[in-house]
């Protein structure tokens, strides 16, 4: 595998975004991974690694950045009300999708710059607070985005302007949306409304809820994690960019 760290300019500063891609054949397919909230670690770069080996230009931007260089955090962020945890909400609380969506633009620039990455259709995908971002990035850049995964997504349907349901009927590309049985940050009657309303909007794709499992299922370091439900959110979302993007 060849990675890299590269800092990608946006209109607000250098975005920290960490590449990885085989090391044979290519040019591959881009794929945007988007991270959780507690924010970049080794765990999401090793995800990366795992994704990418099967085919993809992967790349893992730090959508902190706009906050400093030290929008990194320790394990104990994971702890609510450490120290850790309350350096990290101090920047989760400011996050709207906006300014992620310029991101998104930024990263589609970049890689239309590259040699090593296929032309044209882009994969994106995001876990927990950026489960929104992925499904606004399919609205708003619709006739890249072919393929956009939201997994165990926050707040999908609110009163916000930004709620993430106004966003379904806009995307071009195949939505997969993955919910977890227990959460508290996207409840069942949550979940249900959403899906109603995936399917009124018309929407390519499918909601999928993962029984007997709690938020962050998918993260190996994680107590919640499952891994029958971790190895089945990999096969959907790899079957999800074989299907669009090859």
């Amino acid at each position: 595998m060849i990675e890299e760290t590269v800092d990608i300019a946006t209109a607000d500063g250098a975005m920290e975004t960490f590449v990885c891609r085989p090391e044979r054949g290519g040019p591959y397919p881009p794929v945007f991974f988007l991270m959780d909230a507690p924010g970049i670690r080794e765990e999401l770069r090793d995800m990366t690694r795992r994704l990418a080996s099967v085919g993809y230009c992967v790349l893992l931007p730090n959508l902190y950045y706009r906050f400093g260089r030290d929008t990194v955090y320790g394990p104990e962020v994971l702890e609510h009300g450490s120290a850790e945890h309350r350096r990290m909400r101090a920047v989760r609380t400011r996050m709207t999708i906006p300014p992620v969506m310029e991101d998104v633009a930024a990263l589609l620039r970049f890689v239309d710059q590259r040699a090593d990455v296929k032309r044209g259709l882009v994969g994106c995908h995001g876990y927990c607070m950026s489960g929104p971002y992925a499904l606004a990035a399919a609205a708003r850049h619709r006739d890249r985005i072919a393929a956009a995964a939201s997994f165990y997504g926050t707040w999908l349907v609110s009163d916000a302007a930004e709620s993430p349901h106004l966003t379904l009927g806009k995307a071009k590309g195949e939505l997969y949306i993955a919910c977890a049985e227990h959460d508290d940050l996207a409840p069942l009657p949550m979940v249900e409304e959403l899906r109603r309303l995936f399917q009124q909007a018309g929407a390519s794709g499918e909601l999928e809820i993962y029984l007997g499992v709690h938020h962050g299922f998918a993260f190996p370091q994680r107590r919640v994690y499952d891994k029958p439900s971790a190895e089945r959110h990999w096969e959907r979302l790899i079957a999800l960019y074989r299907r669009r993007l090859g």
